[in-house]
């Protein structure tokens, strides 16, 4: 009687609240079983935030988000998140197709370049080794420097030094090689740099081949074209490190290690969700099958129609801002990264009262914001992230500004 009555009183007392649940769709735990209201609702957005949209006339830069993500790329991340799945089996599977679908020896996901740059620098100081990945960043005992071109030298390399690495500058391929010694354990290139420094692509892999030393590229925002994926890989470089948010407009938080198997397996140890100096740069299983859907849509879709659409957006722009007496532009494709179309827009700023960082000021605080950057007699519009018919708001609100 005793077991009954607590039964009972547990019961009664567990009513109410099962009740309350009910009422505003609380019905348990998991997937099938969520809170009913958001179903309802509309999502909340940015504008409930307090914040306006932005049109990005910037291009595939952190600062604003990245890219739009594709219907596909979306769809996949939703899928991903109803169910549950051994992340680390997942990180091997999804690798091994990217892999195949590109035409690398092997590949790998991480959230973001620069935490590819992290880890792969890992996996050349530790090489996979369980014990020396767990001492890191204390590379006592390991090879730890890192061998860089001054001229290559940038904002995000600290993601490398932060291994427990130092750099070791050189500017000649004779300074090069006298650089190399047992301490060292990667050499270092940044793909965008190669035409400031005096050691090119090949003589670095040359350089690299000959003593035994791991090359990685850093080509973060070095797609179009989808042959980049492989090119510098081909060429001989042991890693080569992309952004999954920029060119593939893949989750913004994802992107690729390419190459050596060996090294892409050392550097998947590095990160999470195994502990060490990775633990924090974690790749959920929406991003991992993101990424997969994005590079997959990336190598069917056509490119060509994709660029006669920019090009057909850059000279409405040029076309438009034509009738402004002393504003003159251009078409610039850089020949490295972000190898798409953007206009350059050049005008006096003493005559017409007007220097490019007010112009890029007015536009940022108008109605839409609009993000472009500056250039030093003007504006620099990439054309490449503006959604449909932004192209056309952009060029009247640039005009506007010499009205």
């Amino acid at each position: 009687m005793k077991r009954s009555r607590t039964r009972r009183s547990f019961l009664t007392a567990t009513a109410g609240t099962t009740a309350a649940a009910a009422a505003v769709g609380l019905t348990g735990c998991g997937p099938t079983a969520q809170s009913t209201v958001g179903e309802t609702q509309a999502p909340v957005t940015y504008a409930d935030l307090g914040l306006p949209h932005v049109i990005n006339g910037v291009g595939v830069v952190t600062v604003l988000g990245g890219s739009i993500m594709p219907a596909e790329v979306v769809a996949a991340m939703v899928e991903a998140s109803k169910h549950f799945v051994s992340v680390p089996d997942l990180q091997v599977a999804a690798g091994k197709r990217i892999a195949k679908v590109i035409g690398v020896p092997a590949a790998m996901i991480c959230c973001g370049a620069a935490s590819g740059l992290s880890v792969a620098t890992a996996a050349c100081v530790t090489r996979g080794d369980d014990k020396k990945l767990r001492q890191l960043p204390d590379t006592t005992g390991m090879p730890n420097e890192v061998i860089v071109q001054k001229s290559h030298r940038f904002g995000f390399d600290t993601q490398i030094w932060m291994v427990g690495t130092k750099p070791i500058e050189v500017e000649t391929r004779e300074e090069l090689e006298k650089a190399i010694s047992p301490r060292t354990a990667m050499m270092f290139f940044l793909n965008v740099a190669d035409p400031k420094g005096q050691i090119n692509r090949a003589e670095w892999i040359e350089v690299g081949k000959k003593h035994n030393i791991p090359t990685m590229n850093d080509c973060a925002s070095d797609v179009p074209p989808f042959s980049r994926l492989r090119e510098y890989i081909d060429q001989g470089f042991d890693l080569a490190v992309f952004s999954g948010g920029k060119g593939l407009l893949g989750p913004q938080a994802s992107g690729l290690v390419l190459g050596d198997p060996i090294l892409v397996d050392a550097a998947q140890k590095a990160i999470s969700p195994r502990a060490g100096i990775g633990r924090g740069m974690k790749v959920g299983k929406e991003e991992i099958m993101g990424i997969l859907a994005a590079v997959e849509r990336y190598q069917r879709i056509d490119h060509a129609a994709e660029r006669k659409e920019l090009d057909m957006r850059g000279e409405h722009v040029m076309k438009t801002l034509s009738a402004v007496d002393g504003v003159t532009t251009e078409v610039e494709i850089p020949p490295i990264a972000n190898q798409v179309p953007h206009v350059l827009v050049h005008w006096d700023a003493a005559a017409k009262g007007l220097t490019p960082g007010d112009a890029v000021k007015k536009l940022r605080d108008g109605t839409p914001s609009i993000s472009v950057s500056q250039n030093t007699d003007g504006l620099r519009i990439s054309m490449w992230m503006l959604q449909p018919g932004e192209h056309e708001i952009v060029a009247t609100r640039v005009k506007e500004l010499f009205a």
